[in-house]
């Protein structure tokens, strides 16, 4: 195989995943976004990491962008000589927002560019996600990551083959997410902790006629995003965890702006409508008022997902 010549550059968007009751499976991409540019040198590894978590370059081939990278050249067959990386992180960490799954997304990219015609022919883009899914844990926030919009993700019980897969809807254009994002980030793991093996038979009725509804909502009828987005499988058993989020979200709904957890929290994402008078100015008033430090960040919906570009080697 001939590795290519030049740099690569990923720019991977944020995600915010389960939307209420969309759990493990709903997620939306949103106009924020990290970028990874590697390119080859002769012998060895070089990370650089500016922005968000920046002290992360001190782990080396434990960055979760260098494994992925990794991981895709185990995947064509060869690892390159030598390897310098570069990432540029606008997106908080810790908070809900698939910082990992960009990281995880962007290194696979990244990996499969570096290897040229080699590198897509050994990683489709299906064999990519389950990847990416093995990395992450889960297919939601990568799986919209790569596709941008409004994706559902699961994993196939048919055989031919088996494993994660992905369908990309088109979300209404007037649809404004709106980012509440805490001073104080909070760790997937402690959230997942907090929910219940089993769930009554009525919550899990009723979650499933809302999952259904808010896709309807979210690419038909906005007038239903409110409906739509009640949740009842993980929200209530986090709240003891975040109850600044939960609070918030609470807050939000009273006032008529359908709001949720974002992902495992503890950011918020409230999904206003352009024109609508509950919107971004309503969300800003409620969290200034909430309790504690809410950075408000009014975005839209990322429609690419991960985008690869390629140049010239830098002198």
């Amino acid at each position: 195989m001939t590795w290519t010549s030049g740099q690569v550059t990923v720019r991977a968007p944020a995600t915010s995943a389960n939307l209420g009751p969309g759990f493990d499976s709903v997620a939306l991409a949103l106009t924020l976004h990290d970028t990874v540019t590697a390119r080859l040198q002769p012998a060895g590894l070089s990370i650089e990491v500016t922005g968000v978590g920046a002290a992360a370059a001190a782990l080396g081939e434990r960055h979760l962008v260098v494994r992925a990278v990794r991981a895709a050249c185990d995947v064509v067959g060869k690892q390159p000589p030598g390897i310098a990386i570069h990432c540029g992180n606008d997106m908080p960490q810790g908070f809900g927002l698939g910082s990992s799954a960009a990281a995880i997304v962007a290194g696979l990219l990244a990996g499969r560019a570096l290897a040229g015609d080699s590198g897509r022919a050994a990683l489709p883009d299906d064999e990519l996600l389950r990847l990416a899914c093995q990395l992450d844990g889960h297919a939601d926030n990568v799986a919209a990551c790569l596709a941008g919009g409004l994706t559902i993700a699961w994993t196939s019980a048919d055989p031919e083959p088996p494993g994660p897969r992905s369908v990309r809807l088109q979300p209404l254009p007037d649809i404004v997410p709106v980012l509440c994002i805490p001073d104080q980030p909070l760790a997937t793991q402690l959230t997942r902790q907090a929910l219940p093996g089993e769930v009554p038979l009525a919550d899990a009725a009723a979650n499933s006629a809302r999952a259904a509804l808010l896709v309807t909502a979210l690419t038909s009828r906005p007038d239903l995003l409110m409906d739509a987005t009640d949740d009842y499988l993980h929200q209530r058993y986090r709240a003891a965890a975040m109850p600044g989020s939960a609070a918030l979200v609470g807050r939000l709904r009273a006032a008529g702006v359908p709001a949720v957890v974002s992902g495992a929290g503890p950011a918020v994402l409230a999904l206003t409508l352009a024109g609508a008078r509950a919107g971004v100015t309503t969300v800003r008033t409620i969290a200034a008022t909430a309790g504690g430090l809410w950075r408000v960040l009014p975005l839209r919906v990322e429609p690419e997902g991960a985008q690869v570009t390629a140049g010239p080697a830098e002198a």
